[in-house]
């Protein structure tokens, strides 16, 4: 049986899978039609076929201790990992919510390819199709460039495919666009701290030439002491012992309009207005559930895509985090929106996605034991994952069908954080999607109601003009003209 090795970087993530707590990404599209089953199997059979992940398993095996392996499996089928259901009755939201908790909360099976995709009738006047996908087969851009693959940009697009487009007018673009100046730099330093890596790891037979180079993975350790210098996280609701259980949530759609109009007088970002009415949300769950939110401290772990060009056709974990200070302390809505931009602004050219990266792949290399106490020491340092996909503005279609929504919620490895919180926009609005520990946050809910009402009550203070004092002088000082190219791609 052929098998090659995973990647260090790949590595990590599928060390960080538990029983309580899979590093799993789910996702799910909404149609308004209903999907033809038998056309979906054909359409992941044949457009699948280019990537050897989606047909291969994971086994570990070496010496002196066992590394990860991606291994073709015997006897392949598409039809093992598709599913057909249908929502019980009555039917609706909640009960779609429920049924999406039980498949998150469900270990993918390792004897099989880390994938799997459930096809739901009776969701609304269409159907819903819910994929799961082990983290360790790719990252936010690996899940775009499959989406490019498995979606149409028509309804009568051959088997073959036509590329749903890019998502994306630059005004829209992803969190990772906030940190554009500096990623042409980040991934060349990646790929030489990579290389430091490599001849660190090879010393025995490269003494020499380890010394030389060595140099250049400590100072990407030293980007990120700071960060693991910092406290950890203050004990909340949000962090705590796992269970066995997911429960998922989401909110109503939010026009991209409005997200623009209210950001527009303070000169914010898409993703400044979105962080801070996330961060809105969360401050009233954490008030609710007791805690003084005027004296803490909440860290969310942010992904940075550092993914080469010229990888941009292939499967596989190509990113950093950075440490983002969320502005829980701020009383005012509109006070929140210019605290989060200052912290945004802060992080525009940080070095740490890159030191982020370069620690993921030496993690990847070395014993699980020592890999799960340096992966705990950095993920203390924050209480949830959050990530911002920007996803295309045209409508897409699977096997024929029209997409009306796309959602996904986001893994929160290892044993403390026990949220993700992901913001995926799809033709001129963005939801907010979040997934729990049910025994941290029964009631994930609460969190996603409450960001439509942080939006509705942002909305209605700046159109009767109450802005912060900082808000006002940066209206003031902003041009009137459209903006430049290169400031819309930094739009967010």
């Amino acid at each position: 049986m052929s098998r090659r090795p995973m990647s260090p970087g790949d590595a990590v993530w599928f060390h960080m899978d538990g029983p309580a707590n899979t590093a799993v990404i789910t996702s799910i599209l909404i149609t308004t039609t209903p999907l033809d089953f038998e056309k979906v199997k054909r359409v992941y059979s044949h457009r699948l076929a280019r990537f050897r992940r989606f047909s291969e398993r994971v086994v570990e095996s070496g010496l002196p201790y066992p590394t990860p392996h991606w291994e073709a499996m015997r006897g392949f089928a598409i039809e093992q990992q598709l599913h057909h259901v249908a929502l019980p009755a009555p039917g609706g939201d909640a009960a779609l919510a429920d049924l999406i908790s039980d498949i998150a909360s469900t270990p993918l099976d390792h004897a099989r390819p880390l994938w799997d995709v459930h096809v739901v009738d009776g969701v609304g006047g269409g159907s819903a199709l819910i994929t799961r996908m082990h983290h360790c087969m790719g990252d936010g851009g690996a899940n775009k460039l499959i989406a490019r693959t498995l979606f149409d940009a028509t309804p009568d697009a051959p088997l073959e495919g036509s590329f749903a487009p890019e998502s994306a007018a630059p005004d829209e673009s992803a969190v990772e666009q906030l940190f554009a100046p500096m990623l042409q730099i980040a991934r060349r330093s990646t790929r030489q701290l990579r290389g430091a890596i490599n001849t660190t790891v090879d010393a025995a037979t490269h003494p020499q030439e380890t010394l030389r180079k060595a140099g250049l993975a400590l100072a990407g350790a030293g980007m990120l002491a700071s960060e693991l210098l910092r406290t950890a996280d203050p004990p909340s609701p949000l962090k705590g012992a796992f269970g066995l259980r997911k429960r998922v949530a989401w909110s109503a759609p939010v026009s991209l309009a409005d997200v623009k109009a209210i950001g527009a007088p303070m000169g914010a970002k898409i993703n400044d207005v979105l962080v801070a009415g996330m961060t809105g949300a969360l401050r009233t769950y954490l008030s609710r559930c007791g805690v003084d939110v005027n004296h803490t401290t909440v860290r969310a772990m942010v992904p940075v895509d550092l993914r080469p060009l010229e990888q941009a056709n292939q499967l596989g974990n190509e990113f950093g985090v950075v440490l983002l200070d969320l502005a829980i302390g701020s009383r005012q809505r509109l006070q929140r929106v210019l605290a989060t931009k200052a912290n945004m602004d802060a992080l525009k050219r940080s070095p740490e996605p890159v030191a982020a990266l370069a620690l993921f792949n030496l993690l990847g290399r070395v014993p699980k034991p020592v890999e799960d106490i340096a992966a705990q020491m950095f993920q203390s340092k924050a209480s949830v994952v959050m990530t911002n996909v920007a996803g295309p503005q045209q409508p897409i279609y699977l096997a024929g069908a029209p997409i009306e929504r796309v959602m996904f919620w986001v893994p929160h490895p290892g044993k403390e954080m026990g949220m993700g919180i992901s913001i995926l926009s799809y033709c001129g609005s963005a939801t907010l999607s979040v997934i729990a520990d049910a025994n941290l946050v029964p009631d994930p809910e609460a969190i996603t109601q409450e960001f439509n009402r942080e939006f509705k009550a942002m909305l209605k203070a700046v159109r009767a003009n109450k802005l912060p004092k900082a808000g006002k002088k940066a209206a003031r000082r902003a041009p009137r003209s459209a903006p430049r190219r290169s400031e819309a791609l930094a739009h967010r």
